[in-house]
């Protein structure tokens, strides 16, 4: 790994199936994009689930907004979805990994990643997103149950 990558991993106790709607679908990003402190309203979010597709979200809280706008580079459900940050440059790839037993392994791996983004804070944020997807998850895993 380079000075200019970061690489996340994760495993959700949800099928891939549904850990992808969860990552394409605007609905859903809208409960757990962006770290916690921070909303993703869903007028906020585009999804154009192609290659050459956009990918925008916009996340609002108390210190100000930040909106993202990429171009997805692939999309190979439910496996693998990558865009690129026009802002930045960043490369985002994400990979879902299916365990076998209902469990999904997500590996996020990050190329150009701006420097801000490297400080722990920028990072420990990063995974308050991946809670908060956990915690979505699990809700919607309850209601199947129901």
């Amino acid at each position: 790994m380079n000075d200019d990558e970061l690489v996340y991993r994760r495993v959700f106790r949800a099928p891939r199936e549904l850990v992808w709607r969860c990552l394409t679908d605007p609905t859903e990003l809208a409960h757990f994009w962006g770290p916690r402190g921070m909303a993703t309203p869903i007028d906020g979010i585009v999804v154009e689930l192609h290659p050459g597709g956009r990918f925008e979200t916009l996340m609002l809280g108390d210190h100000g907004s930040h909106r993202m706008v990429a171009t997805f580079t692939e999309v190979v459900p439910p496996e693998r979805l990558a865009w690129v940050e026009s802002a930045t440059g960043m490369h985002t790839t994400s990979t879902l990994n299916d365990l076998g037993d209902g469990s999904t392994e997500v590996l996020i791996h990050q190329r150009n990643v701006p420097a801000a983004m490297h400080s722990p804070e920028a990072r420990a944020g990063f995974l308050t997103s991946l809670d908060k997807l956990e915690e979505h998850l699990a809700h919607l895993m309850q209601e199947e149950l129901s």
